[in-house]
């Protein structure tokens, strides 16, 4: 079986910083060409400096992940530029909390179209080629672990990534007879700057303790903390196993398995 990462062509939105380019990192450790996609193009030179000092061939494409023609035109520099794209990880991402009933239109709008229309985006723009250029691959799509069992506070972010889970469920059906595989990545908490992300994506000042403008109760976060570095650790894993989930978190287990024993209680 071929490296599905030497010599290959990955993708990231989302690429400038967190689990999006620790995974760039990883990639690139084991041969693979990045194309970095994101709004932050401070961030984003800064990062594929990086990679280019370590040997690594890097295409950098500032990319809005809620307009389908932005992602359409990544696809179009990544294609020009390297002629083909193997790996594509949608994993552009916000996180908005607090009570349900005090979500705003707008707090569903922005979550939706980045957090699901952005996956769905990415998949349009990229998977016709792909299959196309019949040299198989691979989709990984983020969602997380509020995409798999409801949280307190976290419901519009559970509500967009569950809707991932479901779409990439199904993908994988649809790709697998073109030898082309698909994950989705559900970590839980991962020490990352997406809490001071999503508040500048709403428009709001971040403080210096780049704390959410309100605090979810005790326990309505569990787990621990990992780094964006273990999971793009676990992420490689994945791919090379073309595992449908990738968990993060020895946590997860027992609250899948809640959710799967309160399924069974409720089958007829």
């Amino acid at each position: 079986m071929s490296d599905p990462f030497r010599g290959r062509v990955a993708v990231i939105t989302g690429g400038a910083g967190g689990i999006g380019f620790a995974m760039a990192e990883a990639f690139a450790a084991r041969g693979a060409k990045i194309a970095l996609a994101d709004l932050d193009e401070t961030a984003m030179d800064a990062r594929s400096k990086v990679l280019r000092e370590r040997g690594t061939e890097v295409l950098c494409v500032r990319t809005d992940v809620t307009k389908r023609a932005s992602v359409s035109g990544l696809a179009e520099r990544v294609f020009q530029h390297f002629g083909a794209a193997h790996l594509v990880c949608n994993n552009a991402g916000i996180a908005i909390a607090g009570p349900l009933l005090q979500m705003t239109p707008d707090d569903w709008r922005l979550t939706m179209d980045i957090d699901f229309w952005g996956v769905v985006h990415g998949v349009e723009a990229f998977a016709p080629r792909m299959i196309e250029q019949k040299q198989g691959g691979h989709v990984l799509n983020t969602a997380s672990m509020a995409g798999l069992v409801g949280m307190s506070w976290l419901g519009v972010y559970c509500a967009a990534k569950f809707a991932v889970v479901g779409f990439t469920e199904s993908l994988r059906r649809e790709l697998e007879a073109h030898e082309i595989g698909v994950s989705v990545l559900c970590p839980m908490i991962v020490a990352t700057a997406i809490t001071a992300n999503s508040m500048r994506m709403r428009g709001l000042e971040v403080p210096k303790a780049v704390a959410e403008p309100e605090q979810p109760p005790a326990g309505a976060l569990r787990g621990g903390v990992i780094g964006a570095e273990e999971v793009a650790r676990r992420v490689v894993r994945g791919i090379e196993r073309n595992d449908l989930y990738i968990l993060t978190h020895p946590e997860q287990r027992e609250l899948l398995r809640r959710r799967a024993a309160r399924l069974d209680e409720a089958a007829p």
